[in-house]
């Protein structure tokens, strides 16, 4: 069989979950803010620590050419002369390392170690320096004496230096998360109430979706919003009035259908009486009038079917049918179905024993229509079978007949609609709209699937418990008999839309 999908089937809905656009906004609000900020603070800690250590250096180095040319004056350095050179120097917040001629500095307790490119610079007779980044911060700035090769070093303590960076450095880390707190508040602020708007629409139109169709949005200043709330309250009060005069037209054409076939139910019951009269005298008109006759018998017996459908579907269209939920073995109803409307021969009935809860009479009436469309359109055998799927149960419908046009398919089931209008049998062209609508009822789903030259199987699906809504003994409302039809409508002449 082909896969066409049938009339029946459903798209589920898309799941919403609120508040992914407010989230955005925050999430931006806090990114753009916590960059700039970011941005900002690293910026300015680059620029003062940069700033603070070029400072120190240049204080220094000027401090090193004081102290070089202050060092020309005690030239020859001797041994006295370095000390007093050395005892100079003393009260200052520099250290001071002499470094004469192969001899070892000053104070080599004290002497940091000097880099071979501080050495060589000095060497040259140029100004050099050097830092040390270890647990000890210092600055070393060294030169050469004028007139002598005694090279002089002057040692610079920054550690206060990079403490004060360091306290500047956590205190702008400190600001930055109080930035990013302060913009995620405000931004979740704002973002909730620029989107207030939006969640009241949603809720609007979540309403008119359910049928509440007076709801309206609050119109307040002149903003895009409240434009747009304005705008939405024009489109629900338009189709406010179009729904209600649609609902008033359907109204109108039930009452009309309904009221067509109650005033024909009396003469067509007087026809059915003439007719079966005349049935039963054939034998005994002219040969010429016996013809007649017999169509005359069949139409009318078609027009009995038809006002019999047209009172179902007007009362299934209103809501007024009863369900009554009993326990049923699915396939000796079937199998009851085939042997009273004599069908033995064309029907094969297999599948799984099952039992499910559900309404017996309206069950018979969806399987009776299906049949009787196989047995009268398909052509060959017809077999019907029961299974379970999980907690559903399954009954296909299969023929083996010419199958079903495509562009067919999306129609089969609308009232009144012929796969070949040009045909003519007992059918109404109401059997399947009565046969989804039953099943519809039942809480199950009816679905067609046909390949043309190959066959169609019609699939109904039923729940094997009592569908949600209906109780499980039955739901009350004026039942088949208060509509004064026969008990059994439904006969092996009625079929559905494909007649």
């Amino acid at each position: 069989m082909g896969a066409t999908p049938a009339r029946e089937t459903t798209a589920g809905s898309p799941t919403v979950r609120p508040g992914r656009l407010r989230r955005r906004l925050t999430i931006a609000f806090v990114l753009v803010a916590g960059i700039s900020a970011g941005g900002l603070a690293g910026g300015s800690y680059l620029l003062l620590h940069q700033a603070r250590y070029d400072a120190s250096l240049h204080a220094a180095a000027a401090d090193a050419r004081y102290r070089l040319v202050l060092a020309g004056q005690f030239l020859p350095l001797t041994e006295q002369r370095r000390t007093e050179l050395l005892t100079s120097f003393e009260g200052s917040d520099r250290h001071v390392v002499l470094i004469a001629e192969n001899t070892w500095p000053s104070d080599p307790a004290y002497a940091p170690h000097l880099t071979e490119r501080l050495r060589s610079t000095v060497a040259a007779g140029q100004l050099g320096y050097q830092r040390s980044s270890g647990p000890t911060r210092l600055l070393v700035v060294g030169g050469r004496i004028p007139g002598s090769t005694a090279e002089l070093y002057v040692i610079t303590d920054e550690n206060d230096l990079a403490a004060g960076l360091e306290q500047l450095r956590n205190a702008l880390a400190a600001g930055w998360v109080l930035v990013v707190l302060l913009a995620a508040t405000v931004g979740h602020t704002l973002a909730r109430r620029t989107l207030e708007p939006v969640g009241r629409a949603s809720r609007a139109a979540r309403a008119i979706t359910e049928g509440l169709l007076a709801t309206r949005l609050p119109v307040a200043g002149r903003d895009e919003f409240s434009g747009w709330a304005a705008s939405f309250n024009e489109m629900a009060e338009a189709l406010e009035a179009k729904i209600t005069a649609l609902h008033h037209a359907q109204e109108r054409e039930r009452r009309f259908t309904a009221d067509v076939a109650h005033e024909l139910r009396t003469p067509v019951t007087a026809l059915v009486g003439a007719a079966s009269l005349l049935r039963d005298h054939l034998d005994q008109l002219p040969t010429d009038a016996r013809r007649a006759g017999e169509l005359l018998v069949i139409d009318v017996v078609r027009l009995r079917h038809l006002v019999e459908d047209l009172m179902e579907i007007s009362r299934l269209d209103a809501g007024r049918e009863a369900v009554h939920m009993t326990d049923v073995d699915a396939p000796d109803l079937v199998r009851r179905i085939v042997a009273a409307r004599g069908w033995p021969d064309r029907v094969t009935v297999d599948g799984d024993a099952l039992r499910l809860r559900t309404d017996p009479r309206r069950l018979e009436r969806v399987l009776g229509n299906l049949i009787a469309n196989a047995v009268q359109h398909g052509g060959g055998e017809v077999r019907v079978r029961t299974a379970r799927a999980g907690d559903r149960v399954q009954i296909d419908v299969d023929d083996r007949g010419p199958g079903i046009p495509a562009e067919h398919l999306p129609r089969l089931f609308d009232r009144f609609h012929k796969v070949d209008p040009a045909r003519s049998g007992g059918g109404s062209g109401l059997g399947l709209a009565i046969a989804l609508e039953n099943a519809r009822l039942l809480g199950g789903r009816l679905t067609v699937h046909s390949t043309p030259g190959t066959g169609t199987r019609f699939r109904l699906d039923l729940p094997d418990i009592a569908p949600a809504g209906v109780p499980s003994a039955e739901r009350t409302g004026p039942g088949r008999a208060s509509a004064g039809l026969p008990p059994n409508v439904g006969g092996s002449e009625l079929t559905g839309g494909t007649g």
